[in-house]
Parts: C-alpha cells; sequence; structure tokens
C-alpha cells in the first residue's frame, strides 16, 4: 500500500494539556475594562433595558458596584456620566462638580489603585446630543476644542488616571495634550478613541448614557463602516498628536482593522466590544439559541487574536468570575 504523506494536525489537538501547551492566545482579567454609568439624584440603580445586567447608577448605590470590580480584581473601569440639566455646550462635562467629576474623587478615595478612566465627550451633556459645539445643524470641530481640553483638565484634577476622548473632532488629541500639560497634568495618559465608526452597533449605549443625537446622526465626525485605509490615517494623526493608547470601536465587525492597526503600531489597543454586541449576545442566551459563557469567551478571545492588548467589555465581571472557574 502507497503511504500517504499528510501532516497529522491533530496530534496537537489530542487532550486538553495537549491543547493547552500549544494555546497561543490568552484572555486574562488584567486585559479588562468595565463601564460604568453614574448619574445624578439618590438611591437609583436603574436597569438599562436594552443591556441586561447593566444599571445606572446614582453615588449611593456605586460603592457597591465598584466594591464588586475590585473584588473581583478587573484593574480599570471607564465612567460614562448622565447629568441632572443638559446645555447647548455641555457645562456638565467640564463643570469641577460634574457627575463624572464627583464619581471619581468618590472611588479614588474608596479605591485608589484602581485605573479610573474618564470618557471625554460632550455629547452626554449637550441638550443637542452632539460631540461638540452646533451652529445650526453644523458640529463646528474648532470651536470644540477648547471645551474638550476644559472637560479633560477638570477629569484630571478630579483624579482620573486616564482620559479617554471619544468625540473624533480633528486635533482633539493636540488640544487635550497640551491642556493636560498646561495645567501641570503632563503625566496623565490619553486613551483616544482612535478609530471610531459611525455604527449602528451603538443604540443600546445611548439608551444608557442618555445621549442621542436630537437631530441628524454623528457621520461626519465618525468614520464610515466602508473604509479601512482611513483608520490608519486617523491612528497616525492621533499617535503624532501625543495619545498613548489606541481605542478601535466597535470591535466584532472591525477586527480586520484592529489587526491592521496592530501590524502597523506599536501603542497598546484598546477593542471596544460595544453595547449593540454585548445586547445580541445577551438576547440570544435569554432566548435559549447560544449558551451565553462559551460565546463571549470565543468573541473576546477573538479580539485578543486580532491584536487587542485589552478590551472595554460589558461582560467584564462574568468574564472574570468564568476564568476562575478553572
Amino acid at each position: 500500500m502507497t503511504e500517504l504523506n499528510f501532516r497529522r494536525h491533530r496530534r496537537l489537538r489530542s487532550s486538553k494539556a495537549m491543547r493547552s501547551m500549544v494555546k497561543e492566545t490568552y484572555l486574562h482579567k488584567e486585559d479588562l475594562i468595565y463601564p460604568i454609568f453614574v448619574m445624578e439624584g439618590e438611591n437609583i440603580k436603574n436597569p438599562v433595558s436594552s443591556m441586561p445586567g447593566v444599571f445606572q447608577f446614582s453615588l449611593d448605590t456605586l460603592n457597591t458596584e465598584v466594591d464588586e470590580v475590585v473584588e473581583l480584581g478587573i484593574p480599570a473601569i471607564i465612567l460614562f456620566g448622565l447629568p441632572a440639566e443638559k446645555d447647548a455646550v455641555g457645562t456638565g462635562a467640564f463643570h469641577d462638580h460634574g457627575i463624572v467629576q464627583k464619581a471619581t474623587r468618590q472611588i479614588k478615595e474608596r479605591h485608589p489603585d484602581i485605573i479610573v478612566i474618564a470618557d471625554t465627550c460632550l455629547c452626554e451633556f449637550t441638550d443637542h446630543g452632539h460631540c461638540g459645539v452646533v451652529e445650526g445643524e453644523k458640529v463646528l470641530n474648532d470651536a470644540s476644542l477648547d471645551l474638550l481640553g476644559r472637560t479633560a483638565v477638570s477629569q484630571a484634577k478630579a483624579g482620573a488616571d486616564i482620559i479617554a476622548p471619544s468625540n473624533m473632532m480633528d486635533g482633539f488629541v493636540a488640544a487635550i495634550r497640551v491642556a493636560l500639560d498646561e495645567a501641570g497634568f503632563e503625566d496623565v495618559p490619553i486613551m483616544s478613541y482612535a478609530v471610531k465608526y459611525a455604527s449602528a452597533y451603538y443604540g443600546p449605549f445611548r439608551e444608557a448614557a442618555d445621549g442621542a443625537p436630537q437631530f441628524g446622526d454623528r457621520k461626519t465626525y465618525q468614520m464610515d463602516p466602508a473604509n479601512r485605509m482611513e483608520a490608519f490615517r486617523e491612528a497616525e494623526s492621533d499617535i503624532e498628536e501625543g495619545a498613548d493608547f489606541l481605542i478601535i470601536k466597535p470591535a466584532l465587525s472591525y477586527l480586520d482593522i484592529i489587526r491592521d492597526v496592530r501590524n502597523n503600531y506599536t501603542l497598546p489597543i484598546v477593542a471596544y466590544n460595544v453595547s449593540g454586541e454585548y445586547a445580541m449576545i445577551k438576547a440570544a442566551a435569554q432566548n435559549g439559541w447560544i449558551e451565553e459563557k462559551p460565546v463571549v469567551m470565543e468573541t473576546l478571545l477573538g479580539m485578543k487574536r486580532a491584536g487587542a492588548d485589552m478590551i472595554l467589555t460589558y461582560h467584564a465581571k462574568d468574564v472574570v468570575r468564568w476564568l476562575e472557574e478553572k
């Protein structure tokens, strides 16, 4: 009988121990960033209907949530704020007693070692829901930069460890870096939403953060989902302007972009596993169509395999519990 000449790849899959020995990609709890929504008021823990397991917290209920995150060993959180009042320029974003600033001070006093990341944008604080200053129905780029710089400085003064600007105005990283440096916060890093697409996956977040635009859309400043090369231009600009991390958002439909950016730049990359991605898995699991744990773990592992160093995800608490089941 003629001997067949082929490679036996299954040899390295023959047992759990063998598979573990040759495993290439790992997901650790240290890779995770957990989003938290904070709002004005008292005794509030509002469930977000489109995001099972996610809540809006007032300051008096916030400690329990953060205590749990710390106990699980998740190293970082990112704060999104819902103010009591909104105005045309988003004053609550850069007010020293804004909701994000108050939450940051409270968290750092109770848990000084946890990394607090402040989302730096205006959309949750403006009455029109856009990420900058508006004139008529046009979002003004340069007029928005000063307000973003003021917001970043206010957040850093409150104790934020990392500033995460998500507005996608041109020059926003440069403006924030200058503002931070001039205020004496030259050691505070910027985690830039460098590659942020105008995605349909953000729907549930707009409920959670009460940040839907009141007119038009965000396609004049967020990226077209059809574009790949544009991601290089955006990432390169932010690196030149002083970014320390690069966020790619969303993650699941943009794994190719994560890999492209990883192959071309050396800064830490954060994949944002966004609200719509989370909601789809939760809905399918609740209907019995998928098994939640393996689907979540496979999804996040795919983001790591694509090149992400960190993952910003609403699944973070569950993932840590699942990792510790081993």
